[in-house]
């Protein structure tokens, strides 16, 4: 019957240094998983600061351009306001659902990897 005792403690100890295991290496997978998340979030806010800022300043010597042709600076202004919320209106009655199903098909695909 000792022998059985022993063989039983034996096991459970085992079972419990699975368990701890398993928990260390769940956690050093979601600190993978977190921090290749992360960084690609801030990686990618970076390079859409620089291409916002790149258009802001785009659309801006555009708007003014367009203005001095038309003979009022404003109507430059007006032109391009006006394409953009075209542009809006198609990218929310057309895009928006594949846009949508692509960002959250990458997102899964970052976290599965």
């Amino acid at each position: 019957m000792n022998e059985n005792e022993e063989l039983i403690e034996t096991l459970l100890g085992k079972v419990v240094d699975y368990g701890k295991t398993n928990i260390e290496l769940l956690k050093f997978k979601s600190v993978d998983k977190i921090s290749e998340l992360v960084s690609s979030i801030i990686t990618n806010s970076v390079t859409l600061v620089i291409v916002a800022s790149f258009w802001f300043f785009f659309n801006l010597g555009l708007a003014l351009w367009l203005g001095v042709l038309l003979s009022n600076i404003y109507y430059g202004f007006f032109v391009v306001t006006a394409f953009y919320g075209l542009m809006a209106l198609v990218f929310h009655f057309f895009i928006h659902n594949a846009f949508k199903k692509g960002v959250c098909d990458h997102i899964i695909k970052l976290l599965l990897k």
